[in-house]
């Protein structure tokens, strides 16, 4: 997420506004508005923008194939900030689609990462899963050439049940080599667990169009936390939630700003004697590569 950030940032360094992105860079309003106020320009569909030489960036969440080929039919200057753990699964799904088989995505309908995975091949080659009903009661063509993708911000347990009920139906079935659930994804659900048995009340940093950031409140309330919501910012609290607890989780989208956890915590110190205690069950260390063309400015930015 913070790459493609970044991306759009060093374009707007580098060639000047407007640069065009679409769809939501990331989902969350506040990066989202950042980026506008310093000359991104965000549309839904490249028909919204007009001729021009302006960089064209797609969003983190990818996107169907469709959309760079008309991009390079309009002879568009587009940069590509799919996250390349999202890549890694149209990987995947391409080369068991070059194989044979049948397969099965299980995600949320209607999300942008699975239109884009699902707009790497044809039409009726992938079937969504999206629940443990739907891996009972689904019928493939083949049973023997299933294989299955997943979408990279789903919850790991819910996710782990309906990839066991696929498995009990069908065992032969094919699955990535690694696990496609997006390591900050992991890793915050993780950290959730560890925490929501421990505290009164749980709040998670994030847009309510975040799936990584609505599985955190899905994980927090099913891990013992009786109170778990989630909000964009500070000023969207429910001060009646909250009462006279004694301890409180905070936590975060993928794609919300450290800025925004500490205006949550100010907050609360406002309000209440706050001492904050770390949690921490994995450290994040991989950095991905951005698009070339971007690649000296990064250095020269020194970022």
């Amino acid at each position: 997420m913070d790459r493609a950030i970044q991306i759009v940032e060093l374009a707007l360094e580098k060639y000047g506004a407007p640069v065009y992105v679409r769809h939501a860079i990331v989902h969350n309003k506040y990066v989202v508005e950042g980026l506008k106020a310093k000359g991104a320009v965000f549309v839904e569909e490249l028909d919204e923008i007009p001729e021009t030489e302006a960089p064209v960036v797609f969003s983190a969440h990818g996107v169907p194939k469709s959309v760079p080929a008309n991009a390079k039919a309009r002879n568009m200057f587009f940069l590509d900030a799919t996250c390349p753990l999202v890549s890694k699964v149209h990987v995947e799904a391409s080369r068991h689609h070059e194989e044979g088989h049948e397969i099965v995505l299980i995600g949320h309908a209607g999300h942008p990462e699975v239109i884009g995975t699902m707009g790497q091949l044809p039409a009726g080659a992938v079937t969504l899963i999206e629940t443990v009903e739907d891996a009972q009661t689904f019928t493939p063509k083949d049973p023997a050439t299933l294989a299955f993708v997943t979408q990279t911000t789903l919850s790991v347990d819910d996710t782990r049940e309906i990839v066991a009920a696929l498995k009990a139906r069908f065992p032969a079935i094919n699955g990535p080599h690694k696990e496609d659930i997006c390591y900050a994804t992991t890793n915050r659900q993780e950290a959730i667990k560890a925490v929501a048995p421990l505290v009164d009340a749980m709040i998670v940093v994030g847009s309510p169009h975040s799936s990584n950031s609505q599985r955190l409140v899905e994980v927090a309330l099913r891990n013992g936390c009786r109170i778990a919501t989630l909000v964009d910012r500070a000023s969207e609290i429910d001060w009646s939630l909250y009462g006279d607890i004694t301890s409180l989780g905070v936590s975060a989208g993928a794609s919300a700003p450290e800025s925004l956890v500490e205006e949550v915590i100010d907050a609360f110190a406002a309000r209440y004697d706050v001492q904050v205690e770390t949690k921490t069950t994995a450290e994040e260390n991989i950095a991905f590569n951005i698009p070339r063309v971007l690649r000296n400015l990064e250095v020269a930015s020194g970022r």
